[in-house]
């Protein structure tokens, strides 16, 4: 094997991002066990308010309320709601001491700060209004789109697919808010596969590159599209092909999509073909779906 061989060989793994996944329902976290119990409450921000729903299948109030519950995750986009059922994950009702249900727990930087037992929607919406916090705070709903917020809580973390990806800098640091970034490998060329845990609606993309001439140029998109590799990108007819500025790589800017082609999307790639600078290798600190 040559070592043009090996690079396109490295170009072609396909890597597996490992990451805890909590299943969602609309707007709702389903918690299965207490590791994804602690993990919800501390990956949240300190000022953001998380609400517990313990339930059971057999319990009738609880089954009474639950619809009143999704409105309310849908009205607060701001606040993180979550489902525990006491059957089972025992060890998690358990440790938060409830005897009844249903019971509704409030947190705040992992810590309880509100309880309510009992199926009463008027005291429940009560205590969300209460410890809510400012919504404008909140960067998942504060991205500059009316109407719109970040996707990033329906992104299915453990499933995104990255090839010719260099291992030091790597597709998880493009959903974090810090330094850090994703680097290509062999090459300038990038492909990301996002799988979505349900359908939505892509308005816009903003793409952060902390120096411009590293960050992608030329992105082609495929929307309901799955393992894809660098050979289909010129088989497959993309989505969409956008062709992104320098100042278009702020993390502010607005990249709008073809909103009607990205109207029920469960995955979508995106196929970074080249750089802004001609660089050896591509960067992408921050990357933001709006829906």
């Amino acid at each position: 094997m040559t070592s043009r061989d090996c690079d396109t060989a490295k170009r072609s793994n396909l890597v597996s991002v490992s990451a805890p996944w909590i299943h969602c329902t609309m707007s709702i976290k389903h918690i299965h066990n207490a590791t994804q119990f602690q993990e919800l409450l501390s990956s949240v921000a300190p000022t953001k308010l998380v609400v517990v729903d313990f339930t059971a299948s057999w319990c009738g109030p609880c089954q009474m309320i639950a619809p009143f519950f999704t409105e309310l995750s849908q009205k607060y986009r701001h606040v993180t709601f979550a489902k525990v059922d006491v059957d089972q994950v025992k060890e998690v009702a358990e440790s938060c001491r409830v005897t009844s249900m249903p019971t509704f727990q409030f947190f705040q930087a992992g810590n309880k700060i509100a309880e309510m037992k009992g199926a009463n929607p008027r005291q429940l919406e009560s205590l969300v209004q209460q410890h809510q916090g400012d919504a404008s705070a909140d960067p998942t709903t504060n991205v500059g789109v009316s109407g719109h917020s970040d996707l990033k809580e329906y992104i299915t973390l453990n499933q995104i697919d990255i090839r010719n990806e260099n291992e030091e800098h790597n597709v998880r640091n493009i959903l974090k808010d810090d330094a850090s970034y994703l680097e290509s490998d062999v090459d300038e060329q990038l492909m990301i596969g996002i799988p979505f845990n349900q359908t939505v609606r892509i308005h816009s993309l903003k793409i952060k590159a902390e120096n411009a001439s590293f960050g992608p140029k030329t992105i082609k998109l495929y929307a309901n599209r799955q393992n894809m590799d660098f050979d289909d990108a010129d088989s497959v007819q993309e989505t969409q092909t956008l062709e992104v500025k320098e100042s278009d790589l702020d993390g502010n800017s607005i990249i709008n999509l073809r909103f009607v082609k990205f109207q029920n999307v469960s995955s979508v790639v995106l196929f970074i073909k080249d750089n802004q600078g001609d660089e050896e290798t591509t960067q992408i600190q921050q990357l933001t779906f709006i829906g």
